[in-house]
Order: structure tokens, then sequence, then C-alpha cells
């Protein structure tokens, strides 16, 4: 897949992934990486980022498998934020639809 396809919607799938429950970032990366290759190396700065910009909170948990790992909690300004990129991706998606299928009525 094209790299700037995956780099535009990285944001909203983890957003949407830490929605669902608090992940570690490994796990996204495995969640992710299921659907979409993607490398570990785009996940963490972005993670960053968005802890940074308060959409997620972090805490650490006790590991059975090693070091304890930081986990993700998306804040309600986290949620906010991806109602918003849920309705521009919606957008977006169906107008390019559109286009492809044939459908350039304008």
């Amino acid at each position: 897949m094209n790299p700037q396809f995956k780099k535009g919607v990285l944001n909203l799938c983890v957003l949407a992934l830490v929605e669902q429950g608090d992940r570690y970032g490994y796990e996204l990366v495995q969640a992710i990486s299921a659907k979409v290759s993607i490398s570990e190396g785009a996940v963490y700065p972005l993670l960053r980022r968005l802890t940074s910009e308060g959409y997620f909170t972090t805490y650490l948990k006790e590991s059975a498998e090693g070091p304890p790992r930081k986990y993700y909690t998306i804040t309600d300004q986290g949620k906010k934020h991806l109602e918003a990129l849920r309705n521009e991706w919606e957008l977006f998606t169906t107008g390019v639809n559109e286009l492809i299928k044939g459908g350039d009525d304008v």
C-alpha cells in the first residue's frame, strides 16, 4: 500500500484502537500490522505526539513478560478529535469512492 495513504490514516487507526480499550505500544503495532503493513517505528512517535497534544494519558502496568508496559488511555479531548477524524474520513472516502467508480456527477 502507498506509504502516504498509511501515514494519513495512522492517527485515525491508533485513536480508534485506544478508544476500544487501553493499549500499549507494541499491542497497537500488532493490531494495525494485522490489517495494514506498517513499521513499528511509525507508531511510537505518533503515540508521543498524541499524548503531548492531550489526546492520550499514560500509565505503567507490570508485565509478566518483562519490564512494565506503558498503556495509553484516550481522553475526552481525544474522543472529540477521533469523532472529527471519523467524519472527515467518511466524507473523504465517500468522495474518492464515487470518483474512482465513475460517479463524477458535477
